[in-house]
């Protein structure tokens, strides 16, 4: 067996060590006889599971008694709607607009509420985040989303935007676990799963009690956060097995050292990275230096007739998933935690002998 080294934005590497655990208990869970897979989500081995990765997922990220922790379906595009809907109930809203995710945040929030954009970044094709003095929030909002990290632009906010008593909405699917954050500064935090926490099909969200009560009456069972809260994420049967696996990210995490060091392996990742490009004629990254994302990196060649060639040669060398969004092109390398530093040393190496050779 041969394993390339994965950069793709979604769904993305998982750690190996997970998958090994993984594959060691497929058949038989600990003495249980059967996979995760196969077990009711009401049952004790399950729930044993399910209890552990929240413990867990608060210890690493040191969220605070009052806030509740839910798995959920959907991805972070039902959250998109579920915000609103819960939190706003057609009132005023402040969304800050630094790429495509954003734009889809602010689409789905339009439908719902009455939407005042803070700040935008279209202007500079979403190549930096706007500063804290840009930010023209409304004086009714009832609360302020924005993304820390755009997976497709490769933008990340270098702070957390100041927000006075209205909440803070994040959506942090790219960025979430990268490093240490301080939860009580946010009213909400979600994320899909499929990039830093694990497989697809699961949805983090952190949400701070008070604002549960904000939830109207005449809300879908599925689409209140309430329900969820009163069900332990469990009012319907949730993603078992992702449940399992984050859980099992989550050890990882643990083992490694938590945030604080995870966030020194991912710094350093990221700036040999960045400082291949810079150093070299042949790529470019257009972000602002003081934007740029420790998890996504786009970068494009001098010569674009050249992008199905190396494409084509790094596959060969087992560096696979590079091909950028289709809404910015060139190239772009996701390297989420799981991605070893290795494989940024391999790409490095690539991309500076497909030059020599290609340049």
């Amino acid at each position: 067996m041969t394993r390339v080294y994965n950069f793709a934005a979604g769904p993305a590497v998982i750690p190996e060590d997970v998958l090994l655990q993984a594959r060691e208990e497929m058949l038989d869970w600990r003495g249980a006889g059967m996979s995760v897979m196969e077990m009711s989500h009401r049952g004790k081995e399950f729930m044993s599971i399910a209890q552990q990765a929240e413990a867990d997922l608060r210890e690493i990220l040191a969220i605070p008694d009052n806030y509740k922790v839910l798995f959920l379906q959907g991805g972070a595009s039902t959250q998109f709607a579920m915000i609103p809907m819960n939190l706003a109930a057609g009132a005023k809203t402040d969304y800050i607009n630094t790429g495509a995710w954003s734009k889809k945040a602010i689409a789905e929030a339009k439908l719902l509420t009455k939407v005042n954009v803070a700040a935008s970044t279209e202007d500079s094709k979403f190549t930096r985040a706007p500063e804290q003095e840009e930010l023209k929030l409304h004086a009714g909002s009832v609360y302020v989303h924005y993304t820390p990290n755009e997976t497709i632009g490769g933008v990340e906010f270098s702070y957390v935007p100041e927000t006075g008593k209205v909440p803070l909405i994040a959506d942090m699917s790219s960025t979430i676990l990268s490093r240490p954050i301080d939860v009580s500064r946010y009213g909400v935090i979600y994320a899909g799963a499929q990039k830093n926490i694990g497989p697809a099909g699961l949805t983090v969200v952190i949400i701070r009690e008070d604002l549960l009560e904000r939830a109207g009456d005449n809300l879908p069972a599925m689409l209140n956060y309430k329900t969820h809260v009163e069900n332990e994420s469990m009012y319907n049967t949730p993603p078992t097995y992702a449940w399992y696996i984050a859980g099992l990210v989550f050890q990882w995490l643990k083992r490694k050292g938590g945030l604080t060091a995870m966030a020194e392996i991912n710094m350093r990742k990221a700036g040999k990275l960045y400082a291949a490009i810079d150093n070299s004629a042949f790529y470019h990254n257009s972000v602002e230096r003081g934007s740029r994302s420790w998890m996504n990196v786009p970068f494009t060649l001098a010569n674009a007739d050249l992008d199905a060639a190396f494409l084509s040669e790094a596959k060969a060398a087992g560096l696979v998933e590079l091909k950028g969004h289709r809404s910015v092109g060139g190239m772009r390398a996701s390297i989420y935690n799981a991605m070893p530093e290795e494989g940024i040393d391999a790409l490095i190496a690539f991309m500076a002998d497909f030059e020599k050779h290609r340049g």
